[in-house]
């Protein structure tokens, strides 16, 4: 596996544009589950964002919560 810094991506959400700082194994996991889902990234990151504001305790920051769903997504939380 080939670690690698954070990539800026700007995104458009709920036709706000953000930047999010993703590490490149992620940006290709995001790619992959959208890809399964039928959605371009920009769709599946707004589901997530709409996820992650009814959190219980308050919404982690947007990059906290696609890590946390692409890490529950694909089997990473499952007892082993």
């Amino acid at each position: 596996m080939e670690l690698g810094k954070p990539t800026k991506r700007s995104v458009t959400i709920a036709g706000h544009e953000t930047s999010i700082s993703l590490e490149p194994v992620f940006w290709a996991a995001l790619e992959r589950a959208s890809a399964v889902a039928g959605l371009p990234v920009n769709a599946l990151i707004a589901r997530i964002d709409v996820e992650r504001m009814g959190a219980p305790g308050g919404p982690p920051n947007l990059t906290s919560a696609i890590r946390q769903w692409l890490f529950l997504k694909t089997g990473g939380g499952a007892d082993r």
